[in-house]
């Protein structure tokens, strides 16, 4: 491949990048997907049905992960989340934090984002802080005591840290077909599960669950496929092109928004590349802006008061510093990182569920002591 073809081929998988981002910004904005909003409709209301949503579009994602690994068009071990190490701690004390941090910011970076694109100035607030802890945790002050706490509590295994590793390992089995297996499985009654509920099944349910665990899907291909270079032309070595992480990844938004700041403070740094995390933030926000001026609810918004602004500064930067330590937010670990079955991906994703309770309860105490 010479160095003009491989130019090609990155603008191709960032403008591919770019429009599924945009489906997913539609998507969100059309059906209230909202990792968040399922947690507290369940704790709040009982109403189980965006958190059905949610198990929707991580059973879509995990089968269709499971089928890409199996056909051979993507290598799990490429995968962003794809370790020997589990980092159970950072998992856990991370997701925790993130969780706590997207109830008081009414929502998580995906979410903030999509706001964006509706005219939420509160969201814009909260994605520029968002991104400015997510840095200062990824490189800066927050980074030092992330490297020297948490991350420092793992444990090593001689398999990737992921139930078909695991399982390969302990069956003796091929890798690609266990995880198939347990993708089919697992996935396969996350599906059935969210199906069943009679009451679930409508139109806008179904493009929630379907259309974000199909785009998470997408991303995976788009990375570990059409970007994924067996050559490149000056390094002679097997590249994944324009990620920051030099891994295949598919959608996350606490790290991107923040080299998303990154880039366009350093715009004229020829250093500075533009990645499919940056253009995903770019699509999601474009998305959702397009759904929202169609449906005519697109609407500027602003805080109601100081309190307000204290609690979604608060929680945007719990966001940052949680999603960073966690390696992803509700729908980087909730959905991209599940659908790998990775261990620290699971721990994660329990983790938010439980910091976003807590978050819900704090609010609870907080409206009965007022009152």
């Amino acid at each position: 491949m010479t160095p003009d073809e491989l130019a090609r081929l990155t603008q191709q998988v960032l403008w591919a990048s770019f429009f599924v981002a945009l489906a997913l910004g539609a998507v969100v904005q059309r059906t209230g997907f909202c990792t968040m909003g399922a947690v507290a409709d369940v704790v709040t209301m009982g109403d189980w049905n965006r958190l059905r949503q949610w198990g929707l579009a991580a059973g879509v994602a995990i089968i269709g992960f499971g089928v890409l690994a199996w056909a051979g068009l993507i290598n799990p071990a490429h995968a962003l989340y794809a370790s020997n190490r589990w980092i159970w701690l950072s998992a856990l004390v991370g997701g925790a934090v993130f969780g706590f941090g997207m109830v008081l910011s009414s929502g998580c970076a995906s979410k903030a984002l999509v706001r964006v694109g509706g005219g939420n100035l509160k969201a814009l607030v909260v994605v520029i802080v968002l991104g400015v802890a997510a840095f200062a945790t990824l490189k800066g002050i927050t980074a030092v005591w992330r490297t020297q706490t948490v991350d420092r509590v793992a444990h090593e295994f001689s398999t990737p840290a992921s139930l078909p590793g695991w399982a390969a390992q302990a069956l003796g089995a091929q890798p690609s077909t266990i995880g198939l297996v347990l993708a089919l499985a697992i996935g396969g009654a996350l599906v059935a599960w969210a199906l069943a509920a009679r009451d679930f099944r409508s139109a806008t349910n179904l493009l929630g669950g379907i259309g974000v665990g199909a785009t998470v899907v997408a991303m995976w291909w788009i990375s570990g496929h059409v970007g994924f270079v067996t050559e490149h032309p000056e390094t002679l070595q097997e590249t994944l092109l324009a990620t920051n992480s030099g891994r295949a990844e598919a959608f996350s938004f606490v790290s991107p928004i923040a080299y998303t700041l990154d880039w366009l403070m350093f715009y004229s740094d020829t250093s500075k590349r533009v990645t499919i995390g940056i253009v995903s933030v770019f699509g999601v926000v474009t998305g959702s802006a397009i759904v929202a001026l169609l449906q005519r609810s697109f609407r500027w918004e602003g805080f109601g008061s100081t309190a307000d602004l204290g609690h979604h500064l608060t929680g945007a930067v719990l966001m940052g510093v949680g999603g960073v330590t966690a390696m992803g937010c509700s729908i980087g670990q909730g959905v991209s990182g599940v659908s790998t079955l990775s261990a620290t991906s699971i721990v994660a994703v329990a983790a938010m569920i439980a910091g976003a309770v807590a978050a819900l309860k704090y609010q609870s105490w907080r409206l009965e002591r007022d009152a």
